[in-house]
Order: structure tokens, then C-alpha cells, then sequence
């Protein structure tokens, strides 16, 4: 991942997922360019093509807000997928900026976790697990601290078995990650794990390169687990306060429900499963 050019890429990115006929203009033959053309993109933005042509080189990185929601309405962004576009043509200090450290869980929420009883964890900016409980390693082995929710995705081939819609549920997972680091792309961390699932996963990297950007919020999850079956959950991402950027992230089942049954099923067994650690080889 490459930090000269964000705004650039993300423009190239966007244009070529645009399909013409969903911007009102007539399609003709064999197109080269996939999704729009500069020039196309310019015209319906209501900028020169040189001028686009400029921003996607990076040869002009300060382009107004203006411009940039005309460019972000051409695309079809929403509001999170706009606020991201806008990030990125902000200005970047000169000097290196201290990152935080990571924050350690509050022991509050450690209390929390213990005492919920339903699958939750924490997990941090990154999307490692920083604290779970026994019910959320019950429910997904890949759900305990040291884990990385993107490594274990895309990277174990067990947690990949446990989603039947696992396709979509990789691409939400990017595009919130997108969302999460915001437009912190010179953070070492952050190259370094992009750099590492890259070169692991055709899937991460082919997702990567889209650009996608999606809120940070619940959602549902389906889930097949090797003991109790098919799963129908929600799972809730709750930020907490004055922590780096971490989220409690807890899964529920519909009152009631078949899955809230199974759910109940897993839950109850008096002892966790315990699990051999697995290696850095699946997630490095």
C-alpha cells in the first residue's frame, strides 16, 4: 500500500466500478476502460478532463470540498464513503505525528464481558482481539485475544468454513476496516498488515484495490457452526469511550428464535473448548 497517491488511487478505484449506464450514458460497443472514462467522470462532475486527469496523477492533491462531493455523487459514495473521499485531500503535517499507544481494555469492560451472557469481545482499530469471553471463543475459535479478525478471515480456512456467505462477509469486513483506519494510511502497522495479506490472499488484495469504505455498525451474520448448526445472528459494534477507537462487538440471536435456541445450546456447556494455539504460519 502506497501512501504518495491515496487520493488518486481512490479516485482511479471508484471510476472504474462505475457502470456508465447507471450515470445515464449510452453504452456502444466494446468498452476498453472499465467503468467510466476520465473524461466522462469530468463532464458529469462539471471539471475540465485536464483537471481531473490531474488529481488522479497527483499532480493536484487540494482540491475543494465542492469538487470533491460533485466527484463523490458521480461515484454514487455515500455519506461514509464521502467523508472518506474528503479526508483524504486534507492536508498532512510535515512532521511525523506520534501515534497513541493501544489503549488496554478498561477493567470495566473486562467486568462486562465476564458478565454477559452472549458471545462479545473487544477489538481495537485494527481489528485485533483485545478481550472476549468464553461464550465468543465458543462460538468462533478465531475469537480470543492475539487473534486478528481480518488475518483469521481470510486466512483460516476453518473460519471460512463457519460463514456460508462468506464472500460478502470478507467484503463488509474490508470496507469497515476502510472505515476504521480511516485515512491513517502511512501507519506502519496498518502497511504492514495490508502488505502481509496481500501477498497471502487474492481475495483481500483483489477487495483491497476497490477502495470500498462502509460504516462501522452491526449487522447480520450468518453462521455455520460445526456443533450446533446454522446461525441467525446480529452482531452489534458499540464504541467505547476514551479508548483508542475500540468497539464491543456482541452477537445475538431473535428472541425465541432457532438459532437463539442453538445459541443457548453453545452457551450453556459448562466449560469452554480449549484450543492448541495455532501458529503465525495461517496469519503471517
Amino acid at each position: 500500500m502506497t501512501a504518495a497517491n491515496t487520493l488518486g488511487e481512490y479516485l482511479r478505484a471508484r471510476r472504474e466500478l462505475v457502470d456508465p449506464r447507471d450515470v445515464g450514458l449510452r453504452v456502444a460497443g466494446v468498452r476498453r476502460t472499465p467503468g467510466l472514462r476520465r473524461e466522462e467522470v469530468a463532464t458529469l462532475a462539471g471539471i475540465s478532463a485536464d483537471y481531473y486527469l490531474r488529481l488522479e496523477q497527483g499532480r493536484d492533491r487540494n482540491p475543494s470540498p465542492q469538487v470533491l462531493e460533485s466527484l463523490a455523487r458521480v461515484f454514487g459514495l455515500d455519506a461514509t464513503a464521502t467523508q472518506y473521499l474528503l479526508g483524504l485531500a486534507v492536508a498532512r503535517p510535515a512532521r511525523p505525528r506520534r501515534r497513541p499507544r493501544q489503549q488496554p481494555v478498561l477493567p470495566g469492560i473486562r467486568q462486562l464481558l465476564a458478565a454477559l451472557n452472549l458471545p462479545a469481545f473487544v477489538e481495537s482499530r485494527m481489528f485485533d482481539v483485545l478481550a472476549a469471553n468464553e461464550l465468543a471463543t465458543a462460538l468462533s475459535p478465531g475469537i480470543r485475544p492475539g487473534e486478528n479478525r481480518l488475518r483469521s478471515m481470510f486466512l483460516d480456512p476453518a473460519e471460512r468454513d463457519m460463514y456460508p456467505d462468506w464472500e460478502r462477509a470478507i467484503a463488509g469486513l474490508v470496507a469497515s476496516f476502510r472505515a476504521s483506519i480511516g485515512t491513517d494510511n502511512d501507519d506502519p502497522q496498518v502497511a504492514q498488515l495490508v502488505g502481509e495479506l496481500s501477498l497471502a490472499s487474492d481475495a483481500f488484495r483483489k477487495l483491497w484495490a476497490r477502495h470500498d469504505v462502509k460504516a462501522l455498525a452491526g449487522g447480520a451474520a450468518r453462521m455455520r457452526h460445526p456443533e450446533v448448526g446454522l446461525l441467525e445472528l446480529r452482531r452489534e459494534k458499540l464504541p467505547i469511550g476514551n479508548s483508542g477507537g475500540q468497539l464491543l462487538v456482541i452477537y445475538h440471536a431473535e428472541p425465541g428464535s432457532e438459532s437463539a435456541l442453538a445459541l443457548a445450546r453453545l452457551t450453556a456447556r459448562p466449560e469452554p473448548r480449549h484450543h492448541a494455539p495455532r501458529g503465525t504460519a495461517q496469519g503471517s
